[in-house]
């Protein structure tokens, strides 16, 4: 992922966090050029399940994650391949069992995964034959990636691909703002001498063949996460032509027709030149602006991807909640990440959050799929948030702040609800007209708090 160390954001200021942010789109993306032909029907019938899942699962995995303390260690650290090489020949994840994080994942409510094949480090997952920088050359000597997409399968889920276009190992990358020999002397004179010999045209072809490699010899790919591209004003960023990222989306497009792509190959120019934006590890107060639009939010359970053992940032399970309603709330998805320790299971912080959130989303997941943002004729109640079926025609009002009086007021809502109950228990609540304002109506729910930390009030409508 993009995401920065605090302190590099505030030492750099990179342009590329805009990037991270989702693209924000300009008010003439509606008349851009295509890439393809696809039609907007046939694109949202190709995204239809991504959208009405709306829960996934990311999973950092990778080299970073022996070091454990961040994924982007050789970044942060201006360690070199010679000095980075310790985490390969040591990385042993004798305890990796893909089944079991299908199974925790599936659980927890998640409809996809996506696994990083390869991470900016450049070290591969996958049995690549156009490198020797890959887990079958390591202890594990064995194609991660191949087991990870049975056992997701096996279990039901959507499989997605996380592929970096950044490459800090392969001797043809040329160095850019981001690459851990620019860190420490950022002069012109070093990023010429450090890019002598290099071709990024020779990159380019490895990564196509890799991107070929993932989309050939494992079946259907779901979706394919490509990870990033810098904002066009980046002065030693990399965008789109470094990439060749028109032909290298026809070629994921033949390969794979009915994947679903992100939005991070730099492809402004382009109405299609990315199926979803991706705003990374923003508050949820930002989500609002990506209503109307077709948007999955990246998010950690703590600060980082990568397993990091020493890190205290951990979120609440309230704060998870409020990130999956209110993405949904807002017409959006959400995919949250674990990082694996270097022996290849969930850290138990990791997993005291996923059950957590297996035990709400058993009661209550008919109020993450297949929703969206409520109608506009419906006011969020003060302080809850609603989402909406469209499948089902109900709305739900996650309840963010239980009453002490058991009292709820639905504003003008009157004369448009048939029913209410608990969405946990199909429990009755009783609906009558407000005595202060005729338009509105009175909801009464017990006093004691139903055994979830933001329940649900189910309403059909008339």
């Amino acid at each position: 992922m993009i995401l920065y160390p605090k302190k590099t954001i505030m030492l750099k200021k990179l342009q590329l966090l805009v990037v991270g942010l989702g693209f924000i789109l300009s008010p003439a993306f509606a008349q851009q050029k295509r890439i393809g032909n696809e039609t907007d029907a046939q694109k949202d019938k190709r995204m239809e399940w991504w959208q009405d899942g709306r829960f996934g699962m990311f999973i950092h995995f990778g080299l970073y994650s022996g070091a454990a303390r961040h994924e982007w260690v050789k970044h942060n650290e201006h360690l070199t391949n010679e000095e980075y090489q310790k985490y390969f020949d040591q990385f042993n994840p004798d305890l990796f069992d893909p089944v079991k994080w299908a199974k925790e994942a599936k659980a927890a409510g998640m409809k996809y995964a996506v696994m990083t094949t390869k991470h900016h480090e450049g070290f591969c997952l996958f049995d690549s034959k156009y490198t020797d920088y890959k887990a079958t050359n390591t202890h594990a000597k064995r194609d991660l990636v191949r087991e990870y997409v049975n056992a997701f399968r096996s279990q039901g889920l959507k499989v997605g691909f996380y592929y970096s276009l950044l490459d800090w190992h392969h001797p043809d990358y040329t160095m850019d703002d981001a690459h851990p020999l620019t860190q420490v002397d950022t002069t012109e004179a070093n990023y010429k001498r450090l890019n002598k010999g290099r071709d990024m045209a020779k990159y380019r072809q490895y990564m196509r063949n890799q991107i070929t490699e993932l989309l050939t010899n494992y079946g259907k790919i779901d979706v394919l996460w490509l990870d990033w591209s810098w904002d066009k004003g980046a002065k030693r960023g990399k965008g789109a032509d470094d990439w060749g990222a028109v032909e290298l989306l026809k070629l994921v497009r033949k390969l794979q027709p009915g994947i679903i792509v992100n939005n991070r190959l730099g492809l402004y120019d382009y109405k299609d030149g990315g199926d979803f934006e991706t705003p990374e590890q923003v508050g949820t107060d930002e989500l609002a602006k990506y209503k109307g639009r077709t948007w999955e939010t990246c998010q950690t359970f703590s600060g980082s991807w990568g397993y990091y053992r020493d890190e205290n940032s951990w979120k609440t399970h309230r704060q998870l909640l409020d990130l999956l309603i209110t993405s949904v709330s807002n017409g959006g998805n959400l995919i949250l990440n674990v990082g694996p320790t270097g022996r290849g299971e969930f850290d138990y912080r990791a997993t005291r959050a996923l059950d957590s959130l297996s035990y709400w989303m058993h009661a209550n997941n008919v109020a993450i799929y297949n929703c969206t943002y409520a109608p506009a004729a419906y006011k969020v109640p003060e302080g809850d948030k609603l989402t909406y079926s469209k499948v089902n025609g109900r709305l739900y009002v996650h309840l963010f702040n239980y009453p002490t009086n058991g009292k709820i007021t639905l504003p003008g809502y009157n004369g448009k609800i048939k029913y209410a109950q608990f969405l946990n228990d199909h429990s009755e609540l009783i609906l009558k007209a407000s005595a202060a304002n005729k338009d509105d109506l009175e909801l009464t729910v017990p006093l004691k708090k139903p055994p979830y930390e933001i329940p649900v009030v189910e309403l059909t409508l008339q």
